[in-house]
């Protein structure tokens, strides 16, 4: 099964100023995460129904914020850790 893939604005924005190593890891965590939805942690109370996977590069975490539904894998953030959660509640509401 393969979903398709959609990009927020947010996302979409960040994810071009991605270079080298975060830009590898990147997409390979889209790949990861569309081969198996459910890899990320499932939030709660202000952003339920979104699922954040996390992984790192160098000695950065990133975050990638993502919904899903059985067709569509939407993208909707991607970040370090500093202020990520702040920021994904303001973009959601």
């Amino acid at each position: 099964m393969t979903l398709q893939i959609t990009q927020s604005p947010l996302f979409k924005r960040t994810y071009k100023k991605l270079k080298g190593q975060e830009l590898t890891a990147t997409n390979s965590a889209i790949k990861a995460i569309a081969e198996n939805p459910l890899l990320g942690t499932e939030k709660k109370q202000d952003l339920a129904g979104i699922r954040v996977y996390k992984y790192k590069v160098s000695s950065k975490q990133f975050l990638l914020a993502y919904s899903f539904d059985p067709i569509t894998l939407k993208l909707i953030m991607l970040g370090v850790h500093e202020n990520f959660y702040r920021d994904l509640k303001t973009y959601i509401n």
